[in-house]
């Protein structure tokens, strides 16, 4: 049992990290609410599949595939960037992943690369499924960070700020309250996938675009959120935080990026309703605004055509057909 305080709102809680026990198994609140945080996230992915022009049945495949990718990702990132030297004492406890010690940008990396993969071998339009993936993760981050707080982790240095937390773990380093880093984090992803959807519903302009926003939202806030706390992975050459080499580098890309793509309005699914109306009747899209697709970084396999797999045809002209006609006539 835990004794949580947040002395300057006058809240305290008692909390147990074990959800229930079946005989020897111990089911951890840690656990559940990583998996409440993943099925919140999926039932949004798949009600926003219809507004991405994305088949279920196939973004499925790409889902529970990136989820084994992501799980693998986050402790092959904890165990890489761990300072101590129990995995090298002990290599099999790496897979001992209940224990904890999971790295989320390792589990961003791993499920978008194996996503991706399977995304693009069943003929799924990368880019648009990188959009939805990204408000999927800002929801598992949003709840997933909860488990933190029942484990007492991830939280940062001293402060005299009125919710500032005091626990049993905090006061082993620590003689007052704390910085709750994991709420600053959850609070952050949660007004970020607010602003996104919004973003992806009525401004997106191009597949790929909400992807390249979550990357410099989350990398901003990650950024100074690392900064405060007591227990960040040091990077194994020079005294950095290991989060916040990664969150520059996520931030400068994700910037660069939208720069290089400023004037692209290749979109395939919701979004800018100019820009949706520019892509369904190709055919009028004023010449300036047509993209010579000379960037390919977040274009399709132009084979696939539409994400279903087969190729749509461009929509013929009323003034094509009169033309037609009068040939005939004459």
């Amino acid at each position: 049992m835990l004794n949580v305080q947040f002395p300057g709102l006058g809240i305290h809680f008692t909390i147990n990290p074990v959800a229930f026990s079946i005989g020897s198994l111990t089911v951890r609140w840690y656990g559940v609410i990583i998996a409440v945080g993943f099925l919140l996230a999926f039932l949004y992915v798949m009600a926003s599949c219809k507004k991405f022009n994305m088949d279920q049945d196939r973004l499925i495949d790409a889902v529970i595939v990136g989820i084994i990718g992501g799980i693998i990702g986050a402790r092959a990132y904890y165990v890489i960037f761990d300072t101590s030297d129990q995995y090298l004492r002990n290599p099999i406890s790496a897979l001992y992943i209940w224990e904890g010690g999971l790295g989320i940008y390792g589990g961003i990396i791993g499920g978008l690369l194996c996503g991706a993969l399977i995304a693009k071998l069943r003929k799924i339009s990368v880019p648009a499924m990188l959009d939805l993936a990204s408000l999927g993760f800002l929801i598992g981050q949003t709840i997933g960070r909860w488990g933190n707080f029942v484990n007492q982790e991830a939280f940062g240095r001293e402060t005299t700020l009125p919710w500032g937390m005091v626990s049993e773990n905090t006061s082993a380093i620590a003689n007052g309250p704390v910085h709750p880093c994991f709420l600053y984090e959850s609070l952050w992803c949660l007004l970020g996938f607010v602003l996104l959807h919004i973003f992806s519903r009525r401004f997106r302009r191009y597949d790929g675009q909400v992807f390249l926003c979550y990357l410099i939202w989350y990398g901003v806030g990650r950024f100074f959120i690392e900064g405060l706390r007591t227990d960040s992975l040091i990077t194994p050459v020079l005294p950095l935080r290991v989060s916040q080499v990664v969150a520059v580098i996520t931030v400068l890309t994700g910037i660069a990026l939208l720069i290089v793509f400023r004037g692209r309005t290749s979109l395939t699914g919701c979004g800018s309703p100019k820009v949706m109306a520019l892509n369904a009747v190709a055919d009028e899209v004023p010449e300036e605004l047509i993209d010579d697709d000379t960037s390919t970084i977040f274009d399709a396999d132009a084979s696939e055509g539409a994400p279903d797999g087969t190729v749509q045809e461009e929509p013929v002209s009323a003034s094509s057909e009169d033309t037609a006609e009068e040939t005939e006539k004459s």
